[in-house]
């Protein structure tokens, strides 16, 4: 008697688990679903009257008539940060996370790693802080000169007016890949230690330099791990807000160099929501469906990068 009242109560646990469980994973894919529905309604009026053009638009003007807002230089400013970013933070992180798991000593790895973790908990607005008054500055007088003086036959380093304010489209691309170089860094580094020490042993014995028993070993067998790691960056660099908003100088203008003054689409919702008028609240929200929509791609396009790498990889072996 006592057995079967074990069991039957045991049945009631198990179907409140699997209903627990259930509704957790709906909650998930509801949330999702519910958020674009609630900022396709905010932005229709937006999307209603500039239509298709929206995207194409180069102008975003809601003072003199016709009302034009256009997401096109926003759009780009947010893809060359983000890019940029990558291109600064993928390697440095990648270096750190490859001597933190196979290069430093047991006593420094534990401290490093823990300050590595730390430094991605520092809040957004700390990043755009030192940005505005250590890089910006020597932006200003240091490092925007020096590229102009160099590079300056190049579009992307040509100065032009209003750019020597030390507040543009690069800066702000620094700022975001220092401040995705612990996500990077992490996730690299946890990768790289998942990997078993026959991969190393075996390039070892067969007489390999530790670069590469590292390139044949770990790097090779943790680059999956790797790039979902680049992704998370990038991710993080899209979708950015505060520290891009105080080092990016803030012009709607369509720039075609990196040392002048931009606008992604993150600082431009922030900036102007506050005081926008509806139509303009509208194209704004919009925005934000654009910065998903982006996202949503980045993260499809990841996917299939990835599968493809998975199965070459299994080809290989």
């Amino acid at each position: 008697m006592r057995g079967a009242s074990s069991r039957a109560r045991a049945r009631i646990f198990d179907r409140a688990f699997g209903v627990f469980t259930f509704l957790a994973a709906a909650i998930l894919i509801a949330l999702p679903v519910l958020l674009v529905i609630v900022i396709a309604q905010a932005s229709w009026p937006a999307l209603i009257r500039f239509g298709p053009a929206f995207i194409l638009d180069k102008t975003w003007d809601p003072n003199l008539p016709p009302i034009t807002f256009g997401a096109a230089p926003f759009i780009t400013d947010t893809i060359i940060t983000s890019l940029i970013a990558l291109l600064i933070g993928i390697p440095i992180s990648i270096g750190a996370a490859v001597f933190l798991a196979e290069l430093a000593p047991d006593w420094l790895r534990a401290p490093v790693a823990a300050v590595v973790d730390l430094l991605a908990a520092v809040p957004s607005v700390v990043f755009g802080l030192w940005g505005l008054y250590v890089l910006v500055p020597y932006m200003r007088t240091t490092g925007d000169p020096l590229l102009t003086k160099y590079l300056g036959w190049s579009p992307l380093f040509a100065q032009h007016a209003g750019s020597q304010s030390g507040q543009s489209v690069l800066t702000a691309s620094i700022i975001l890949g220092i401040m995705i170089l612990p996500t990077i860094s992490s996730v690299s580094r946890e990768a790289l230690r998942a990997t078993p020490d026959s991969q190393r042993e075996a390039a070892l014995s067969l007489g390999a330099t530790r670069w590469e028993a590292t390139r044949i070993g770990p790097l090779s067998y943790a680059r999956s791990g790797i790039f979902g790691a680049a992704v998370l960056g990038l991710g993080r660099a899209m979708g950015e807000t505060m520290a891009v908003t105080m080092t990016i100088g803030n012009s709607n203008n369509v720039g075609t160099s990196l040392i002048d003054p931009g606008q992604t689409l993150s600082s431009l919702i922030a900036i102007n929501f506050g005081n926008a008028l509806p139509l303009e609240r509208a194209a704004l929200v919009e925005l934000g469906l654009i910065l998903m929509g982006l996202s949503l791609l980045v993260n499809v396009v990841a996917r299939l990068l990835l599968r493809s790498m998975t199965r070459m990889g299994a080809t290989t072996a």
